[in-house]
């Protein structure tokens, strides 16, 4: 059964302009600095239009970069062996981006969980909360802060979309994320 969480107008309107980046596993493994290489490129590729205002360009593209540097990073940790999909579009006021990837049910189950707790009430609160639960025990994972952080910080709207891989115990997590991209006058 397909489950949604956070707003569904998230995970509608992705198939128009986007561009596509498919991560491969092979030889050299899927490692952080794919994350990291493969977010910086996306990220000089949307502020392109924003070359004009250094300030503009320099925002929009560290916006750009942190949130799907953050998605493609979770979709590496906690995927099962695979490509992960990363597709991106952009309007004339936000950012739109989805990572694909599978997961195991047992990892599915706890994100679900994790989301949510983390998907009710207002961000910032809810990021100060956890910040204070990470203080209070080190050792603790999984805790959505960066998830929390680019709801609270960046105006991020999230959403997911989990769905069974048939004949296995492996679940195919589509990301959503939208963040608002403005330009100064």
């Amino acid at each position: 059964m397909t489950t949604l969480y956070g707003p569904a107008d998230i995970a509608i309107g992705m198939r128009d302009n986007i561009s596509r980046v498919r991560l491969f596993d092979g030889p050299l493994d899927l490692k952080w600095h794919h994350c990291a290489t493969t977010s910086d490129f996306i990220a000089d590729l949307f502020a392109l239009p924003f070359h004009a205002s250094r300030n503009d360009y320099k925002e929009v593209r560290h916006s750009i970069g942190y949130l799907v540097n953050e998605l493609i990073e979770n979709a590496v940790k906690f995927r099962e062996p695979g490509e992960i999909i990363v597709e991106a579009s952009m309007d004339s006021d936000c950012f739109k981006v989805k990572v694909s990837n599978i997961v195991g049910d047992k990892t599915a189950a706890t994100f679900q969980k994790l989301l949510s707790e983390i998907t009710i009430g207002d961000p910032g609160d809810l990021l100060i909360q956890q910040i204070e639960a990470n203080a209070a025990d080190p050792d603790a994972t999984g805790s959505g802060l960066g998830l929390l952080t680019l709801m609270s910080d960046y105006g991020a709207r999230l959403a997911w979309i989990f769905s069974p891989v048939e004949s296995s115990n492996r679940v195919h997590v589509e990301t959503y994320a939208t963040i608002p991209i403005s330009q100064s006058h």
